[in-house]
């Protein structure tokens, strides 16, 4: 292939930007075999600089938002928690009461996406799973068992298409406890940003729909007890957008960002608390473990 050519089809393939790259690059050789200027004196490093744009701190560095993590996001940091009591005894040792106070275990919650359902059912119950739906829990309940982890409950939303994969994915987890519950139900947590043409709840559903979402993230989503021991691994199997509104809110990134996000049916996200409030993302909607043709987003 000539020269010329593959400038031509580097052009269509990867911008002028490479084209130059190689353009610099040729002559740069061509000239070193005549002898010419090499190096930061050859004019191939003309051509770079002239192929990049400008580089200054101000225009390359995110400006930061000025918003701080929030320790306290959950209402359960302990320093918050021993300074709003009041001292009971004077010969209390006000540091071993606050230390006896921290949790110290860590919390790993598994958020599941329910799998493929009938979208054509006109009520909850006729929602159930598609045939490649209960392939799906299958295949998460097989990665599930696979990860070797001590599960200690598998709650669910109590909508049929969360129920059944949560029964399908728990014999897979023989001895976990099940346990059904209404805040996980699907619904509208607040209206997303940017506006969606295809997606219109009205202001009522989104004023009822996000309370309880909410109240769930509460009752579900913040660090350890100070009780707690050990490490603890939570199976949650519920919806869509009541995992992009968790996620949103555990990281404190704004919660009207959630519809930004995409989970696959039978995905798992991961979200670890430490004992000191801080919250890790380890996967978000991983479904690898699923062949291409399994995978579906409905």
């Amino acid at each position: 292939m000539s020269y010329r050519k593959t400038l031509k089809l580097i052009c269509g393939f990867a911008g002028g930007s490479a084209a130059l790259v190689l353009a610099a690059a040729a002559a740069d050789s061509r000239r070193s075999l005549g002898g010419e200027a090499t190096g930061r004196d050859s004019p191939r490093f003309a051509v770079l600089k002239a192929a990049q744009p400008a580089w200054t701190p101000a225009s390359h560095t995110p400006a930061p938002t000025g918003l701080s993590w929030d320790s306290n996001w959950d209402k359960r940091d302990p320093s918050a928690l021993f300074n709003g009591k009041k001292k009971e005894s004077v010969t209390e040792d006000p540091a071993s009461e606050q230390d006896n106070g921290k949790p110290k275990a860590t919390r790993n919650i598994l958020l599941i996406r329910h799998s493929q359902y009938n979208l054509s059912g006109t009520s909850d119950r006729e929602r159930i799973l598609t045939p490649l739906g209960r392939e799906q829990a299958e295949l998460t309940g097989h990665r599930l068992a696979a990860l070797g982890l001590k599960y200690d409950v598998l709650i669910h939303s109590s909508m049929a298409r969360a129920t059944e994969t949560a029964h399908i994915i728990s014999k897979h987890l023989p001895g976990v406890e099940l346990v059904s519950c209404d805040l996980l139900r699907e619904g509208a947590p607040i209206e997303p940003v940017p506006p969606v043409t295809h997606w219109k709840p009205d202001a009522v559903q989104y004023h009822e729909d996000g309370a309880r979402i909410e109240a769930a993230f509460r009752r579900y989503i913040h660090r350890a007890d100070p009780k707690q021991k050990e490490d603890s691994y939570e199976i949650i199997v519920c919806h869509a957008n009541v995992i992009r509104y968790f996620v949103c809110r555990a990281l404190q990134f704004p919660p009207e960002g959630w519809l930004r996000m995409g989970l696959n049916n039978g995905s798992i996200t991961w979200l670890t608390i430490r004992p000191s409030g801080r919250v890790a993302l380890r996967t978000l909607g991983d479904a690898g473990f699923m062949p291409p043709d399994k995978l579906t987003r409905t």
